[in-house]
Parts: structure tokens; sequence; C-alpha cells
């Protein structure tokens, strides 16, 4: 796919403010939100659709974050952070009739203070002032917000998994490596545009070549799921190498993140190569060889092809309704199949899966994959 680089300029549109025409709060006024270190608390739970006014008022010690997300509670409608005690700031979103998730991050870390949030129609047509120039700027700028989140979740995550690592706390290590990682395999095609980082934190031991040093995330698979025979454990001075080494790898990928900007083509591509990594990597039961967690994979890669796809929707259904129905029709079978794998907060075992199970997955994912394939034609041409 095409990379994602900080050399490429777009002009983004501040997500709700300049996509819209009339920034005239919707019917109720502004909504005033007070974020402590503990509470989020937001005055309504429901508002006409149109553009939303969110007055965030941080009553707390800790800088916090405010976040209007879609209805998965992953994709990113609007954002502001670093509100400093005392400080109020202002966000304002263009928002559709649905069914959304309020968000206050008190010390920007953790998934967040969250409640549910219903946008009701006014009976405004929500597409009429917008034409596909500004649709596809205001889904760039959503997708780089859900970039960075996921980032930022998966170094906290990768720092609390390293630590556990490092202490021999094998167990819990264990029970956090799929978790962690899923923040990685959502938006594995950014991080793949890094070639450098890529290999450090992602190698598979059957991709090394000779004499290439192995790190990263599999290499502590390997020592958290050792084979039955002819494995040598890692001495603790190894786990501590190999761990600050991880850790300090996607600090920096964090870093390289913060300056991306994104166009519309790199989000239909990356969907569509997420759906392939499914396809190649994830359905064969490769990617996790020792833990056998594929399926956290799966669920990862398709979830942050459903993002891009979601944020690029309004844009296609100027353009191709048809294909905007097919591919929400296509990504809704393909959930509906892995929910039947779940377990828990998780998922079984990608080696408990039959034949048979797994050659269905492999269908709905080619199923999918097909018209995926034609995304970026379609909302880009």
């Amino acid at each position: 796919m095409k990379p994602f680089t900080s050399a490429v300029t777009v002009a983004l549109t501040i997500v709700g403010v300049s996509a819209c025409t009339d920034n005239t709060a919707s019917e109720g006024g502004p909504i005033a939100v007070v974020s402590t270190d503990t509470e989020c608390k937001v005055a309504r739970t429901e508002a006409k659709s149109g553009n939303l006014v969110f007055d965030v008022k941080n009553g707390g010690d800790k800088v916090t974050e405010f976040y209007l997300l879609g209805s998965d509670g992953l994709r990113i409608i609007g954002e502001i952070e670093n509100i400093g005690a005392d400080a109020t700031r202002k966000l304002v979103v263009k928002a559709a009739p649905g069914k959304y998730f309020t968000s206050c991050k008190p010390g920007m870390v953790g998934d967040g203070i969250r409640a549910s949030f219903t946008v009701t129609d006014s009976g405004t047509d929500m597409s009429a002032a917008s034409d596909v120039a500004e649709l596809l700027a205001t889904a760039t700028d959503q997708y780089r917000l859900y970039v960075r989140d996921q980032v930022a979740t998966l170094v906290e995550k990768t720092t609390q998994f390293t630590d556990l690592y490092k202490a021999n706390k094998d167990d819990e290590a264990r029970a956090l490596y799929a978790p962690a990682r899923v923040h990685w395999e959502r938006i594995e095609p950014v991080a793949e545009s890094f070639g450098d980082l890529d290999p450090r934190l992602d190698l598979r031991e059957a991709d090394l070549e000779a004499g290439q040093e192995w790190t990263g995330w599999h290499r502590i698979e390997k020592d958290l799921w050792p084979p039955s025979a002819g494995y040598t454990a890692m001495t603790a001075a190894e786990r501590a190498t190999i761990a600050d080494r991880l850790a300090a790898d996607t600090a920096d990928l964090s870093r390289r993140v913060e300056q991306l900007t994104f166009n519309p083509d790199q989000l239909g591509n990356g969907a569509k190569e997420l759906l392939d990594e499914v396809a190649t990597g994830k359905v064969t039961g490769e990617e996790e060889a020792w833990s056998h967690t594929d399926l956290w994979d799966v669920q990862a890669n398709v979830d942050g092809a459903r993002i891009a796809f979601e944020n690029l929707r309004p844009a296609l259904l100027k353009k191709d309704k048809t294909l905007a129905e097919t591919l929400t029709t296509k990504f809704a079978e393909l959930q509906t199949l892995l929910n039947q794998f779940k377990r828990g907060d998780g998922f079984v075992y990608y080696n408990e899966l039959t034949a048979e199970q797994v050659s269905e997955l492999s269908r709905t994912v080619d199923a999918l994959g097909e018209p995926l394939a034609t995304l970026t034609a379609a909302v880009v041409l």
C-alpha cells in the first residue's frame, strides 16, 4: 500500500467545524461536561442531530481528554486533549442520528470513563452542505485521531506487559499479551510503513533471515509459551533486554505517529491490507504460532478495516451507495461469525477451531475482501 508518511500533506478539516456550513449548535444549546479525576459528568445524554457543542471543564487535578465515540467505542468522531486543571475547552462535532459514547480520560491514559449518548433525528439533511472533498477531509482527520488513540493505548499496555514479563509474572503477562497486541493489529498498515520498526516489533521466527536478530512481541511470545522440548528459556538479563527494547521501539512508534497525516487512498488501501493480513497470515494460524491467540488478531484487523471504511462511508454513499451498503453487510456478516468464537472478553484459541470453521472464516473474509478491494477507487476517482 502507499506508505503512511509525514511528508504527505493534505488539507485536514477540524472535525465538525469547518466541515459544516452551519456552525450553530443543535437544539438544546451547548452540552456541559465536567471531567474530574474519577467522573465524567455530561449534562445531557441526548441531543438532536447536527452540530453538537460540548463545553468541557476539567474539574480535577489531572490533565484530561474528552471524546465523542461511535457506537462501537472505537471510531473517534471528535476529541479534545491536554485540558489542564480548571481549564475549559470546546468541542464542536457534526453528528448524525445514532448511538454514541462520551468519554473523559483523566490522566490521558486508560479506556476512559464512558457513558452512552444518543443523537436523535432533527430532520436536517446531514449531507446537503458537504461535498465529497469535505467528507474525505473529515474521514482522514477522524482516522488520524483513531490511530493516535490506538498507539497511545498500545504504549500503555506494552509497558504493563513488559513490566510483568521482567518481573517473571508469566501468568499475568500471558493474560495481557493478546489484549495488548490488539492495538498494534488494528493499525498494522500504519506501523508497517516504518520499515525499520516493524521487523523489530513484529517479526515472526519463520520469517527470520540468516544472521538477523529476533526481537519484539513474538520473541517474548515463544518464551511465554515455550515448545515442549528443545527450548532454552531466556535468563532474567535476556528478558530485561528484550522487554526494554520492545517498550522503547513502541515509544518510538508513538513519536513517529504523532507526525502523520493521511490521504483517503491510504484509508481505503489500508482497510484492504488489513483484510489481506487476515487472509494470508491470521486465518492460517501462523501469526501466533506459540500462543494461538490468532483470533484476537483477526478481530483487531477487522476492527481497523471497518473503522477506515466507516470513516470513508459518508463520501462513499455520495459516490457509490450500492458499494457502501454491500460493505456494511459484509462487515456485519464477518463480525457475526467472529462472535461465535468469543469466550468471555476474548476468543477461543486458534488450535481449537475445526477445519470446517477455519474454512468458513476464510470464505467470509474473502467475501468481504473482494468488494473492499474496490473501495479506494470508488472514493478517490
